[in-house]
């Protein structure tokens, strides 16, 4: 059974909508700083993890596989991602940054200062429960 929504839980549901706005308005400004778009930015940043092939990458993002084809294509065009074969199955290709891109990626992530600076004026124990209720909220197991 779902709880009612009552007000306190609008306003985090509201605050929670905010901040998300302001996450994806900072990371398009972050992503165009490097003639990126949106979608170019969060490829980057999930192959600077690992590589992964292309349905990983579609399942990650919630897309279409053909999509993430073509974003992959204009990274792989600028020089930021290559394929390279799967060294687990070598019938599967894997998007990889280069060091370019591992490089474009972190400068991306560095220049995302709208969180990490409200973030700096939370306690190391405050930042801490922050964390493991957003892990709770999202059902991941806390590290």
């Amino acid at each position: 059974m779902t709880p009612r929504a009552d007000h306190l839980t609008a306003e985090v549901v509201e605050l929670i909508g905010t901040v998300v706005a302001r996450y994806h308005e900072e990371y398009e400004h972050a992503a165009a700083e490097h003639s990126l778009t949106g979608a170019q930015a969060r490829v980057l940043g999930l192959l600077a993890r690992e590589p992964m092939p292309m349905r990983r990458i579609a399942r990650s993002l919630k897309c279409e596989p053909s999509n993430v084809t073509g974003i992959v294509d204009r990274l792989e065009s600028r020089g930021l991602v290559e394929r390279r074969p799967d060294p687990a199955d070598r019938r599967v290709k894997l998007a990889a940054p280069t060091e370019t891109g591992r490089a474009t990626a972190a400068q991306l992530r560095d220049s995302l200062d709208f969180a990490r600076e409200p973030l700096g004026e939370l306690s190391v124990t405050e930042r801490a429960l922050l964390k493991e209720l957003l892990q709770r909220m999202l059902g991941v197991t806390p590290e």
